[in-house]
């Protein structure tokens, strides 16, 4: 199975508002550059997940994106199927016929795997993503606290 690109920036995309945000809305803008992924791009994929209630859109000044849900309650199925359906029946489908299957091929394969991946993709959260990346050393990224009076 091969990923999509759209799939990969919204991982990347809901991976930063996880491991950076702090539970504060963060602009696209900032997600983009953090993850060096397009703001329009992104704009659009994260509209497709907040139709899918994965997060939540705050408006005006101090706003952005923020998760809908505790990191722990959104896993990378869940971002996958809001950007591309269902995960299982589009790999239970099997590869595309050229005219017609050979009697050799092991179409009872593809149902087992698309579940299979389906099963890994729910046991990944963001939380779990998140965790591994800080005992990795991933460092987060800070905004400028310092207050400056003139």
């Amino acid at each position: 199975m091969r990923m999509s690109l759209k799939a990969q920036y919204a991982i990347c995309g809901m991976f930063d508002l996880a491991y950076n945000g702090e539970g504060r809305p963060v602009q696209v803008r900032v997600v983009g550059e953090r993850q060096r992924i397009p703001a329009r791009y992104l704009e659009q994929i994260f509209q497709r997940l907040r139709r899918a209630r994965l997060v939540r859109g705050k408006r005006g000044p101090g706003g952005g994106y923020v998760l809908a849900r505790h990191p722990s309650e959104i896993t990378l199925q869940d971002i996958l199927e809001a950007l591309e359906g269902p995960v299982a029946p589009r790999i239970a489908a099997g590869p595309p016929p050229r005219d017609r299957a050979p009697a050799e091929r092991p179409a009872f394969l593809w149902p087992a795997l698309g579940d299979r991946i389906a099963d890994t993709l729910s046991d990944f959260d963001l939380e779990r993503l998140c965790n591994e990346a800080a005992a990795g050393g991933v460092p987060r990224a800070h905004e400028d606290t310092r207050m400056w009076h003139i």
